[in-house]
């Protein structure tokens, strides 16, 4: 038997809307840090994406594409860009003590892209 280790873990894939699961390879970069504790800039590569810290939840995503197509609709040229301008910063910060990352029980760091793209890219850059 091999085993394969996955990069990412996909939390939703809908038609207009991929959550990724990147918890587990940002704690994994935390631990390899040199810094004991301060705080994780985790940002998305991908201009048409962004980082969250939420609860993974499929109704969730559900109801936030359902939202997003109400709010942005498909025609427009620039949806992307838009939902992106929409929901803010690109950047999700979170703290880090002993290299571990101090989220709540059920939260996750989730990468949100819009376009249809597959690619989970993000980078940390950490502070303290």
């Amino acid at each position: 038997m091999t085993s394969v280790e996955v990069p990412y873990s996909i939390a939703a894939a809908l038609p207009t809307l991929s959550v990724f699961d990147i918890t587990n390879e940002v704690s994994r970069e935390i631990s390899r840090c040199r810094l004991e504790s301060g705080i994780a800039y985790i940002s998305a590569a991908t201009p048409s994406a962004l980082v969250r810290v939420t609860e993974r939840e499929s109704g969730f995503f559900c109801d936030l594409e359902e939202l997003l197509a109400r709010l942005v609709p498909f025609e427009l040229e620039q949806r992307e860009r838009l939902i992106v301008f929409l929901l803010g910063p690109r950047t999700e910060g979170v703290p880090f003590a002993d290299r571990r990352l101090t989220l709540g029980t059920w939260q996750r760091v989730l990468l949100f892209g819009f376009n249809g793209d597959s690619r989970a890219n993000w980078s940390v850059t950490t502070v303290g």
